[in-house]
Order: C-alpha cells, then sequence, then structure tokens
C-alpha cells in the first residue's frame, strides 16, 4: 500500500536524521514514507568530536560515527547519500536534487519538509586561504583531510586563526602532534564567548601549555610558497610561519537554499521558528539544528548557536510533530564547555556586553576556589564569574575556568537560569557535598553568595 504523506529532510546529520528516526517511531512505512538528502559521505556524525578525532583522544573515524546511512536505511528511511538540494520549491512543494557523482539533477515532492542544512565555517576572503595546508573541520573530510597534511608535513610550525571553542580544541590537537602552535585572533581575548577578564585566564593557561596566543590581532592574508603551499600567517603588522593553517573562525547558518525561497531569517542569517520549530508561516516546513535561530531565555531575543545537543532536540521535537505528535522547543540559555588540555571551560547565560546589549543592569562577583575540598589531594584552582540583574537579584550569567572538575559546575547555572532563580535563592541550593567531589561551600554557590551581596549593595 503506497505511503499517505512524504517527508523529504535536508541534510543527514544530527537535526535532519534525529527528525526522521522520531517521525519513523510516530508511524510506520506504510503511513509515512521518509526521504532524507546528504550531500557528503557520512551521516549523523559528531563534528564536535573531530578535535578530539584529530589529536588521537578518539581513535577511529568511525567511533564519532552514531547511525551509518545502511542502519538509517533498515528502519525504512531512504537516506540518499551523496545527493544535494539545490532548490526549494516552496508553492509546488518539492526539492530539486543534483548526484554529487553524476551530475543528474531530479524534483521529488514533498508533503512535509525539514530543513536540517547546518551551519558553514566563516572562510574571510583573504590572500591564499584556499592554498594547500589550510584546513577547516566542519566534517569528518575535513578532520581526515587535515590528518592527512600532518602525516606527509615535514615542519611543525602551525597557526590556528580564530580563538574560540574549535580555534582552542585544535590547538591542543597540534600540539599533541608535536608542533609548534601560535593562535592568531582579532579578539581581545582568546574565547570571545566568555568576558574579557575571563579570557585572560584562557590566555595565561594556553601560554603556560606552550601556546602562543596573539590577541586583537586581524589575519591580512596567508602567504604561500613557490610551490603553492601556505608558508605564513600575515597580519599588518608581522608575520608567523606556518607548515599547516587551521580554521577556527566560528560558524554561521547554511540558509542559503531558505534564502532563495523567500522564507523567513533573523538578524543572523538563521531560519526562524516558531516554538514547534515549524518555519514561520509554513505549515508543512520545519527546520533545526545549527540552520536555525532560537530564543534566548534570558535575554528574551533570537540568537544563533551551533551545538549538537541543540540539534538533537530540535531533531525530537520535529519528528514528533512531523510524525502526528506534539512538541515544542522553548529556548535556550547558552550553555558550553570546552577543554584544552588540563584547562577547562565553560559558560552560560549572558556575558557583560549581552546585558549591556538588552539594557539590563547588572551587577558581577567573582570568586576563586577549588573542585575539591583544599585539603583532599587533586584539589584543583578553578575560578567562577556571576552576573546577576541588579535590581532583581536574577541570575544572567556564569563563566568558570579551571582545571579538572570545573567544567560541568556550569550546568547549575543552567538549571538556575533556566528556572529564573535569583542569586540568594542559588545559595540555598541543596548540592551534594563530600571532600573529594567539592568543598563543604561549592564554588558556584559561594559565587551566588558574592552575587547576593552586591545586589544587596547596589540597592542601598
Amino acid at each position: 500500500m503506497a505511503a499517505t504523506e512524504r517527508l523529504v529532510i535536508i541534510g543527514g546529520d544530527a537535526a535532519g536524521m534525529s527528525a526522521a528516526s522520531q517521525a519513523r517511531r510516530m508511524k510506520g512505512p506504510d503511513e509515512l514514507e521518509i526521504v532524507a538528502f546528504e550531500r557528503g559521505h557520512f551521516s549523523s556524525f559528531s563534528a564536535c568530536g573531530i578535535p578530539y578525532w584529530v589529536s588521537g583522544d578518539v581513535g577511529e573515524r568511525d567511533e564519532l560515527i552514531a547511525r551509518t546511512p545502511e542502519e538509517h536505511r533498515r528502519r525504512a528511511i531512504d537516506l540518499r547519500m551523496r545527493t544535494e538540494v539545490t532548490e526549494i520549491d516552496v508553492t509546488g512543494a518539492r526539492v530539486r536534487t543534483r548526484d554529487v557523482e553524476r551530475g543528474a539533477d531530479s524534483w521529488t515532492g514533498y508533503d512535509k519538509l525539514v530543513i536540517a542544512t547546518g551551519a558553514r565555517p566563516i572562510r574571510p576572503a583573504l590572500p591564499g586561504i584556499d592554498a594547500p595546508g589550510v584546513h577547516g573541520v566542519q566534517t569528518l573530510d575535513d578532520g581526515q583531510a587535515l590528518l592527512n597534511t600532518l602525516a606527509r608535513t615535514e615542519g611543525r610550525r602551525a597557526v590556528v586563526i580564530g580563538a574560540g571553542y574549535i580555534g582552542v580544541e585544535m590547538a591542543e590537537a597540534l600540539l599533541k602532534h608535536g608542533y609548534e602552535v601560535t593562535i592568531v585572533n582579532r579578539s581581545e581575548q582568546p574565547m570571545a564567548t566568555l568576558d574579557p577578564d575571563m579570557g585572560r585566564l584562557v590566555h595565561e593557561a594556553l601560554s603556560g601549555m606552550g601556546i602562543t596566543t596573539v590577541s586583537g590581532t586581524p589575519v591580512t592574508g596567508i602567504r604561500t610558497g613557490d610551490d603553492g603551499r601556505v608558508r605564513a600567517v600575515t597580519t599588518d603588522d608581522a608575520e608567523y610561519p606556518a607548515d599547516v593553517v587551521v580554521l577556527g573562525i566560528g560558524v554561521e547558518p547554511e540558509t542559503t537554499l531558505a534564502r532563495a525561497a523567500g522564507l523567513p531569517l533573523g538578524r543572523h542569517g538563521g531560519l526562524l521558528t516558531d516554538l514547534a520549530m515549524r518555519v514561520r508561516g509554513h505549515d508543512n516546513i520545519w527546520a533545526g539544528g545549527d540552520c536555525v535561530e532560537v530564543l534566548d531565555l534570558v535575554s528574551g531575543r533570537e540568537r544563533h548557536i551551533a551545538l549538537g545537543t541543540h540539534a538533537n532536540k530540535h531533531g525530537q521535537i520535529i519528528g514528533a510533530n512531523a510524525g502526528g505528535g506534539y512538541g515544542t522547543f522553548p529556548g535556550v540559555v547558552g550553555t558550553a564547555v570546552s577543554k584544552v588540555c588540563e584547562l577547562e571551560i565553560a559558560r552560560t547565560g549572558l556575558r557583560e556586553k549581552d546585558a549591556r546589549a538588552v539594557g539590563l543592569r547588572y551587577v558581577t562577583a567573582t570568586i576563586e576556589s577549588t573542585s575539591r575540598a583544599g585539603y583532599f589531594p587533586g584539589a584543583a584552582p578553578m575560578t567562577v564569574k556571576m552576573l546577576a540583574e541588579r535590581r532583581t537579584g536574577r541570575l544572567l550569567g556564569v563563566q568558570i575556568v579551571g582545571r579538572e572538575g570545573a567544567g560541568k559546575r556550569v550546568d547549575i547555572a543552567a538549571v538556575a537560569l533556566t528556572a529564573g532563580m535569583t542569586v540568594e535563592r542559588m545559595t540555598a541550593l541543596d548540592l551534594g557535598y563530600a571532600p573529594p567531589f567539592s568543598p563543604v561551600w561549592d564554588p558556584v554557590l559561594v559565587a551566588a553568595r558574592k552575587a547576593t551581596a552586591a545586589v544587596r549593595k547596589a540597592g542601598m
């Protein structure tokens, strides 16, 4: 019996295939045909794990693949690899596809459409940006290409352009390969997702690991040798020798198809959806993952955050709705955590400049503590910075930089932000305590106590 409806999905990674899997749980093949298009070689893989594969912490590429195309097909999901969608015809409810290997074009109609086109790496139009030896790290193919370069390159000088999460993680990976690593970053400090005072702690830690960080310095070009390969990264006043260059500048929503189709985009270039992840103004089109903007529950504004955690949640919600059920995605608080060597870096909520941008008056509190009771072996230092709304004491954001045991403490603040808690109320949280895990006052609660005092003082 022919399927009564066809669900077409553009994108075979986290959001797209989570949507496909959830929709299949909701309806069988006789009720819902599911066709997914993926232009790459891999489906359902962890892009976040690529730096750890490159570094050698993850031994094999395939360990990053959650589900192969064959596994999806066994669940009655028609996943067509190496097939690129080149056009969305909203009026005709169809998509144009191109076989990447053969170049053949065809149209596929849909009753329901999911756009999960992800994000694209920011690749500035710099001289030499496309030279051999210059690498992005967005896909598994990118990771393999970088490993191939590292294996055949005789020199041992690497430059990472950008000092965000991917930038610092790739710096560690290159360090483990025996490279002399320089990070060139246009922001005031590494990790622009932190306030500069906390980014300074990251800068100092990177220096202690032997990684040179050049901040406040935009890259102007990439110099190549007579063989066309990369030789150096240039700025206005310096040149940094490089045998390999890694781009860690960040990503932006891949919404080229959506823009051409006239679908609504936000100020960051991402698709705009309602709580059900349905594209605004279109009852039969959903979007999720790195190509959308989502509501920031703290600031009340849309923002673009490219994380696999969100993408998988979006896919679950989309699949439930497209499969005839119901679900909503309320928004995010902007939680992220990273690691470079032994340093853990975490943040959630707003930075100072974010709070100013939305007109919030705030106070800050910064404390230094340890991950365990100070007398317990292995206690490691950590710094916690907390922002609270000046008048109400509502928690606005937390940033943490420290050693082992520091990063995941940000989850306490993420829950408090989602619940709309004040810093005073946070001080009474009943957290687990034992000397191997925490001081008697957890560092996050110490910061909450100090922030509470700052709120009271500001109100006098």
